[in-house]
């Protein structure tokens, strides 16, 4: 009995060793293969990074070529593609011609109920003051139960197509009581000046720009309406299963760029003030509505998106109900951050 019970010692004392060893191994090995994706799998790889517009903290970033130093470091060339707007980033990325992009609550919705395949990996705009109504200064218009008979701009697809329906609903009004006319920022800002349109619902930074330079006033935003639009960072779902670690890269990066801004705030106001020719204070305003962040998405942000996926679906928007958490994914943010 005593001889046996030394062999069950041994035994398992080999048993342990050996696991340890496999276990080291497999770190080793975890490790290596790490490293070989980071040396050598990413030959003629171009990561394709889609913006809003020109300037700003993404101008930047461009401009101290952050991204393509990062990603040059393991061979990965990096692209930028401008956009006026969400729907045509997620038309990007369902044809294979984008992988990154920041965009509105909206455009989210309206490609997962279109099946394109992406994932959710970090909100960037809280929501509550980054969308709004807005109306000329001379306006007669108080409150949006005034819209009635009106004609409104938007951008369709868009955060603020979704906040004006969502706001004429809970206003009682149907959108046949409206005229509603579906422009980009840049035929929707010389429409709004020129009196074409009574109002327009849109983002920042329009939304500043136009009410500190005296050309417009706020009707509603969604602090008031009880509305949020919250923006998010998106990527395209089959280079997310393929190179999990450059999306974490991707938001190390664009933490590193947020956190300039944040550390060199009267230089990045000055910065953006002369790129878009306007006061300074106008773009402090933007900063006041739209400060960027980059965080995981909570539980209620989530449970926000799916409310407006179902008033999209009921108003037929959208053609399918969708369960919106199964974009989500928080994973790479929570890495980027550690």
């Amino acid at each position: 009995m005593k001889l046996f019970k030394v062999w069950a010692l041994i035994l398992l004392i080999a048993v342990l060793t050996v696991g340890c060893a496999n276990t080291e191994k497999s770190g080793s090995e975890t490790k290596e293969t790490k490293e070989t994706k980071e040396t050598n799998n990413y030959e003629g790889l171009t990561v394709k990074l889609g913006v809003q517009g020109s300037g700003g903290l993404w101008g930047k970033a461009r401009e101290e070529k952050w991204f393509e130093d990062e990603f040059g470091k393991l061979g990965v060339k990096v692209e930028w593609a401008e956009f006026q707007s969400g729907p045509p980033m997620t038309e990007a990325i369902a044809s294979n011609h984008l992988d990154f992009a920041g965009l509105g609550n909206m455009p989210i919705i309206a490609a997962q109920a279109a099946d394109i395949p992406f994932k959710v990996i970090s909100q960037l705009l809280e929501g509550k003051n980054n969308v709004a109504i807005i109306t000329p200064t001379s306006s007669a218009l108080k409150t949006i139960e005034d819209l009635k008979g009106k004609k409104i701009a938007v951008a369709k697809g868009s955060n603020a197509y979704n906040f004006l329906y969502r706001g004429l609903a809970e206003a009682g009004i149907k959108d046949s009581d409206v005229e509603i006319i579906q422009l980009q920022p840049d035929e929707a800002q010389p429409a709004f000046e020129s009196g074409g349109v009574d109002a327009w619902a849109t983002w920042d930074p329009y939304i500043t720009l136009n009410t500190l330079t005296g050309k417009a006033k706020v009707l509603t935003d969604g602090e008031q309406l009880g509305v949020l639009s919250p923006s998010f960072q998106i990527v395209r779902k089959e280079f997310a299963e393929k190179y999990p670690e450059l999306v974490t890269l991707y938001l190390k990066v664009f933490e590193k760029t947020r956190l300039w801004e944040e550390q060199n705030l009267d230089e990045a106001l000055n910065r953006y003030a002369t790129e878009r020719k306007v006061p300074v204070e106008v773009i402090k305003g933007t900063q006041v509505r739209s400060k960027i962040i980059n965080i995981p998405v909570s539980d209620e942000i989530i449970a926000e998106q799916q409310k407006t996926a179902d008033f999209q679906y009921e108003i037929g928007n959208i053609r399918k109900k969708i369960n919106v958490s199964e974009v989500f994914d928080n994973q790479y943010v929570k890495e980027a951050l550690k």
